[in-house]
């Protein structure tokens, strides 16, 4: 399982690369994080023991595949929201080759939908890797949905900062949350929430 995991995530790199090298189109490219974020994400998820997972931005299924192989190491799973049709099919696809669509909920939806209708603090931790001018009006439902203690994270935070300002801002201005900024990537904002 270990290795064809591996090899699979290896291929997605491959094939991300080379989608995103030919077309511009932003709905078309699977814009993938780093393998470094990956391994980030990985640890992160196992170190605070989050068994409650949310991904913001499923893309082809990348960043799910750590999340979820972290996940499932500690007895955990994955909720994933895709809006882009497309994305969802081969997202699906690459979960069913992986062994790990069992603890993985893939919901094609809009963000902002999906996290109307979670419940108040349903998530140990948060993976944002979406339409970033999006963020600042799901600030108020991404604080209800994470739990006490939960964890936020960011991508494209040192990457796309001008993008990223207002909503940061508003994550730092909380009296609830602790931060920090990762060179890890393209850039990873870690948001801590106050444990009560």
């Amino acid at each position: 399982m270990r290795d064809s995991l591996a090899t699979l995530k290896t291929e997605l790199e491959r094939l991300g690369a080379a989608n995103d090298g030919a077309t511009a189109e932003r709905s078309r490219r699977m814009l993938n994080i780093t393998r470094d974020t990956g391994e980030f994400l990985s640890v992160l998820v196992r170190a605070t023991l989050a068994r409650r997972v949310l991904e913001i931005g499923t893309s082809n299924g990348y960043s799910t595949l750590w999340l979820a192989e972290a996940a499932r190491a500690i007895g955990g799973a994955v909720t994933t929201v895709e809006t882009a049709e497309y994305k969802v099919g081969l997202a699906s696809a690459n979960f069913a080759r992986s062994g790990l669509a069992p603890i993985i909920t893939l919901v094609h939806d809009d963000a902002g939908h999906l996290l109307q209708r979670s419940e108040q603090s349903a998530f140990d931790f948060v993976f944002l890797d979406s339409e970033r001018p999006e963020y600042p009006g799901w600030w108020p439902q991404l604080r209800r949905v994470l739990r006490p203690g939960g964890l936020l994270v960011v991508d494209n935070a040192t990457s796309h900062v001008e993008q990223l300002a207002p909503f940061v801002a508003l994550v730092n201005a909380d009296p609830q949350f602790s931060t920090s900024l990762v060179p890890v990537g393209n850039g990873e904002f870690l948001a801590v929430k106050a444990p009560t």
